[in-house]
């Protein structure tokens, strides 16, 4: 029988994670009937929870204990489950963490707005701190988010995007949050400009690494443990490391059979599609890949002095590429 470990970064912060989700249900309520029941069914739905998680561990790492960490770390998962709302609705999705995607059961409209209204709160929460940096910060972050996602559907159904291409989106619309997620947590406890800087590294290493295996389990992951179909990917016409390596470095008979389902954005010749990826090593260069961006995360730490935070930190970097899910 296989025994479930719970691993450190969770651990030690555990206590600290109820108080993000209580003040996360507390600053979502609100008069208006459908965001309740949209925010309400947000939160039930879990997930990783890994961008407050990395908000509490940079603060911890500096030292700092307070409310006020929490509030930060709500507003960051505030931020990221906004864009959530507003992704799936653009990419049409219908299944997420293993359940029906908001837009999918409340619709399109009704995701936007709660997203709208998702992200603003966040806004509150940043003026609380009556720190000009953690503003600067986010706001920078939001808007290089943004631009990421739009690099990303300029994307769509090209089969011409390179890796480099690729790893930009992956810079602005995943690392540039995990890197926010980061500072923010260093300058709630007043860090100097070293230790920001190394924990801001730290995020943004981490976040390419733990993108680049969500798109990796596109092709090797089970739908029910990863809580999406297999092939979503696929099937709105992103090019993603794995499709990419294996256009170019595959037969060209496998290269076109990828060429084409991206071009037309189509499940249909999935399986084919991931023969090919499987066959030519486009999974294990991608995986490669990650745990090359883990390393760095890892190295980015020296920095800090040696402290069960810290080794959490670095459990956390071998996790977001050992995961099946």
């Amino acid at each position: 029988m296989t025994v479930s470990v719970t691993p450190l970064f969770r651990t030690l912060i555990a206590d600290d994670m109820q108080a993000v989700d209580r003040v996360i249900r507390s600053r979502l309520h609100s008069e208006v009937v459908l965001i309740r029941q949209v925010a309400e069914y947000i939160i039930s739905a879990g997930g990783k929870r890994l961008r407050p998680i990395l908000t509490l561990l940079s603060g911890k790492a500096c030292g700092y204990e307070g409310a006020l960490l929490h509030e930060q770390a709500a507003m960051v998962e505030c931020i990221h489950t906004s864009t959530l709302l507003h992704d799936d609705v653009v990419d049409e999705s219908d299944l997420r963490r293993g359940r029906a995607t908001a837009n999918a059961l409340f619709g399109n409209a009704a995701s936007v707005l709660v997203g709208d209204f998702l992200y603003t709160r966040a806004f509150q929460l940043m003026v609380s701190t009556h720190n000009m940096r953690v503003l600067e910060v986010m706001a920078e972050a939001t808007n290089i988010i943004a631009e990421g996602e739009v690099l990303q559907l300029l994307n769509i159904g090209n089969a011409d995007v390179d890796e480099a291409a690729y790893m930009q989106v992956i810079e602005y619309k995943t690392a540039k949050l995990f890197e926010a997620a980061c500072r923010v947590g260093a300058l709630v406890a007043g860090a100097d400009a070293q230790i920001e800087r190394a924990l801001a590294d730290f995020g943004r290493h981490l976040g390419t690494a733990f993108q680049i295996i969500d798109d990796v389990l596109d092709y090797s992951g089970d739908a029910d443990t990863i809580g999406k179909s297999l092939g979503d990917d696929l099937a709105e016409g992103k090019p993603t490391l794995p499709l990419i390596y294996t256009m170019q470095s595959g037969t060209a008979e496998q290269s076109a059979c990828v060429r084409e389902a991206i071009a037309h954005a189509s499940r249909n010749r999935f399986h084919e599609v991931l023969a090919a990826v499987q066959s030519c090593g486009a999974l294990d260069y991608a995986h490669a890949t990650a745990v090359k961006a883990a390393q760095r995360a890892i190295s980015a730490l020296a920095p800090l002095p040696d402290t069960d935070i810290k080794q959490a930190m670095i459990e956390l970097a071998e996790f977001s590429v050992d995961r099946q899910s």
